[in-house]
């Protein structure tokens, strides 16, 4: 047998008599715990997040240790090529930037940003989602979709936030200079609820950083995943996405791996 498989005999006797280290059968738990994680997730957590849910589970392990158990079983995060936009070069007058790129809150309905994202169907063609993110939650508070992208889709996203805060006087909204948003009926709604507008620099999405995040992490765990039929088919895989998912589930690491609704809750209470 040993010359049909072209291995030394030595080698044969101590592969069936091999008896697995302490070590070999933690890792063999350890893997385990990984793969439930990674398939719970739909793919969707790389080696830190899934590190701080094995520590949550009782496991004492490192991140480099997590990486090696991953690169060893051949799985990673989803990873996909974002679409890159390119600028049509219309001229765009600049407007008052109060948030200057300071993201921090000490409570939630203090800082909010906005921001419409693209969305490809089948058969209806490019559709538009609309965000809305509580700036010290991360939480995805207001949201509307649309097979145009037009000022009233901008409206309808904060109005259902509105719905929900009693007092919105004060309150600062990010957006960028979209035609949406420089709108008078954007702006008309944000005059009648107080609410104070705050606008991105020409060319510097990084003003709007954190809600141009969620968009990024919404087309590579689930836009660029799959194939929409319709616009119902990918407001189902939206709603989902966003209420199921992103607010109800997963670990933000600018939070300290907290996730959006407990931090929105807690802030709250």
């Amino acid at each position: 047998m040993c010359k049909v498989l072209n291995m030394n005999r030595s080698t044969f006797y101590k592969c069936i008599h091999h008896v697995p280290s302490n070590r070999e059968i933690e890792n063999q738990k350890l893997d385990a715990d990984i793969l439930a994680i990674y398939y719970d997730t739909n793919y969707r957590y790389g080696a830190p997040k899934i590190c701080d849910d094995l520590h949550d589970r009782g496991w004492h392990v490192s991140l480099k240790r997590v990486q090696r158990r991953m690169a060893a079983m051949g799985i990673r995060s989803i990873v996909i090529k974002k679409y890159r936009h390119v600028s049509n070069n219309v001229h765009v007058d600049e407007k008052e930037n109060i948030l200057n790129q300071d993201f921090t809150a000490t409570g939630i309905n203090q800082k909010w940003c906005t921001d419409i994202t693209y969305i490809f169907t089948q058969k209806d063609g490019w559709t538009y989602l609309a965000s809305v993110m509580d700036l010290y939650s991360r939480r995805i508070i207001g949201w509307a979709y649309d097979t145009s992208m037009t000022a009233e889709l901008a409206v309808k996203a904060v109005r259902n936030v509105c719905m929900n805060v009693s007092d919105t006087e004060g309150i600062i909204i990010q957006s960028d200079l979209g035609t949406q948003y420089t709108s008078e009926l954007f702006e008309q709604y944000l005059t009648n609820h107080k609410i104070r507008h705050s606008f991105s620099r020409k060319g510097c999405p990084y003003d709007n950083a954190c809600i141009e995040s969620f968009h990024s992490l919404l087309k590579k765990e689930e836009v660029y995943c799959k194939t929409y039929k319709d616009s119902k088919d990918a407001y189902q895989s939206i709603f989902e996405y966003i209420e199921s998912w992103y607010n109800h589930r997963r670990k933000h690491s600018s939070l300290g791996y907290q996730i959006p609704d407990e931090v929105h809750a807690g802030s709250v209470a």
